[in-house]
């Protein structure tokens, strides 16, 4: 099995991946808040972390991958004031509240679907684990790092920063923290402002609440993650993974959380994917450049020149490392474009010269490629299993897409090896891993269904140029035309491309 090396958040440093359990990863990523539509900054961890379970599998271990589903306890002002934004949107609709949440887990759903973000293992809610959270705030409350206060359980920053560090994992200094800010004076439940809730008391015309040994209330919006992971997971479990604006406070309390009480900190390695700014300004609706996913993929925003394909987002996402920033312009978008189509087009011509030269099935040990071709694939490999490094991954994939197009116009003779080697990159990498995929024509069974029925009407329009019949050659070709498939005459044949 490949070495394959993570930069732990929790470390600041990249580490060799050595999971808890030889063979087994278990993942945890912080899933959305479903009180609207799925937006550009959630297509991000989607796609990231979908790239990290394939890339998992394709090495060979078995993965749990659980993605959560926030639907109660995150507050609109912070993590422990505001109205719950869920309620809110369902106050302001006159719905109740899980109709909310299961219209926008469905559109996220789909907008997964459409950038081929394969579906979870486990997508555990917040609201149907309620009684664990509960289980919880007891453990915690037993360990002595929280204390009631008029119904509310709040968390003790300051007593179990006396025995352990609560600001590890952003860099924080608690120090600092407890400095710079003022007891509260009565102001307010908590006994200071850096403490954080476990368990709510709720208002009389709060909607979400349920009974618990302290008051009829709701779980504290980090509460969740740590119970869920813990169910689905195990006390310790490997990669917990989410976004740079999750980092602090959320994942910093929830770590604070298992510390208490596990008795350890319950992850090994800490992900974090950056942000998505647009035009070099932080996205955000006060800012008028939220975009949602449908509205990329229909070319409604005011900001957008043009729609964007679920692929085009997915491609340009994969062209940045996920630590850094990636901005947004609808230049950047429309060169994912052309390079995505540069890739599938390649993928489509080397399956053609495949069979040309008789290869019907890739086989499962494909003897010895040429040494360019094989330190192609290697540095493929070595880009993916290195953080995965994406950019540098496409950068060598370009590299294959040369090589084939060079075969193409027959300034290169590939062997059978060389070929079936570089299918097998397309199929198990672009296909597979990246999970890049032709979304006119699919990149698997779908594609070659395709593939074949127009080259047998191309069939059909070469015997009828034969027969000097224009007009249903010139029909055949305006048809095809309609329907997107361009099709270009050459002295070697005809060629097409969606």
């Amino acid at each position: 099995m490949r070495n394959l090396y993570i930069t732990n958040t929790l470390s600041r440093k990249k580490e060799l991946f050595e999971p808890v359990n030889p063979g087994h990863v278990g993942i945890y990523v912080c899933g959305p808040t479903v009180y609207g539509d799925a937006h550009l900054g959630h297509a991000r961890p989607g796609i990231t972390y979908d790239v990290l379970v394939r890339l998992l599998r394709h090495l060979g271990y078995k993965v749990r991958y659980v993605r959560n589903i926030t639907d109660v306890g995150h507050l609109e002002h912070d993590a422990d004031e505001g109205e719950d934004k869920i309620a809110k949107k369902a106050r302001l609709e006159q719905l109740e509240p899980m109709e909310v949440v299961q219209e926008y887990t469905l559109r996220y759903h789909e907008a997964m679907r459409l950038l081929n973000v394969a579906p979870p293992s486990i997508e555990p809610r917040a609201s149907g684990h309620i009684i664990e959270q509960i289980a919880l705030v007891k453990k915690i409350l037993d360990a002595g790092y929280a204390y009631e206060s008029n119904g509310s359980i709040y968390f003790d920053v300051r007593k179990y920063n006396e025995s352990h560090n609560y600001g590890i994992l952003s860099g924080r200094n608690i120090e600092e923290m407890i400095g710079g800010t003022r007891e509260l004076d009565g102001q307010d439940d908590k006994h200071a402002s850096y403490d954080f809730a476990l368990w709510k008391k709720a208002s009389p015309e709060h909607i979400m609440k349920w009974p618990s040994p302290w008051s009829e209330g709701f779980p504290g919006w980090h509460l969740e993650c740590s119970a869920m992971s813990e169910k689905y997971l195990g006390k310790e479990f490997d990669i917990h993974g989410g976004g740079m604006d999750l980092l602090f406070p959320h994942h910093e309390c929830e770590l604070a959380q298992n510390m208490a009480s596990r008795g350890c900190g319950g992850v090994k390695y800490w992900m974090h994917n950056n942000m998505i700014t647009i035009n070099g300004k932080k996205m955000g609706k006060s800012y008028g450049n939220f975009i949602t996913l449908q509205e990329m993929f229909a070319g409604t925003h005011p900001i957008l020149s043009q729609a964007y394909s679920p692929m085009t987002v997915r491609f340009f996402i994969l062209q940045a490392h996920y630590r850094s920033t990636l901005d947004f312009s609808n230049e950047a978008l429309q060169a994912a474009e052309k390079g995505l189509k540069r890739v599938l087009q390649a993928a489509k011509d080397i399956r053609e010269i495949a069979a040309a030269a008789g290869i019907a099935e890739i086989p499962a040990d494909i003897a010895a490629t040429s040494e360019e071709i094989n330190s192609l694939v290697e540095k493929v490999y070595d880009a993916l299993c290195d953080d995965l490094n994406t950019p540098v991954a496409l950068a060598h994939i370009f590299d294959a897409v040369r090589i084939i197009n060079t075969a193409k116009d027959r300034k290169l003779k590939l062997t059978a090896e060389d070929t079936t080697c570089l299918l097998k990159l397309f199929d198990d990498i672009v296909f597979g891993v990246l999970g890049l995929k032709d979304e006119d024509g699919d990149s698997g069974k779908s594609g070659k269904i395709i593939d074949g029925l127009v080259n047998m009407v191309l069939e059909q329009r070469k015997a009828a140029k034969a027969n000097k019949d224009w007009a249903t050659s010139d029909r055949i070709r305006d048809e095809l035309n309609a329907l997107g498939i361009h099709i270009k005459d050459t002295k070697d044949g005809t060629e097409w491309t969606l």
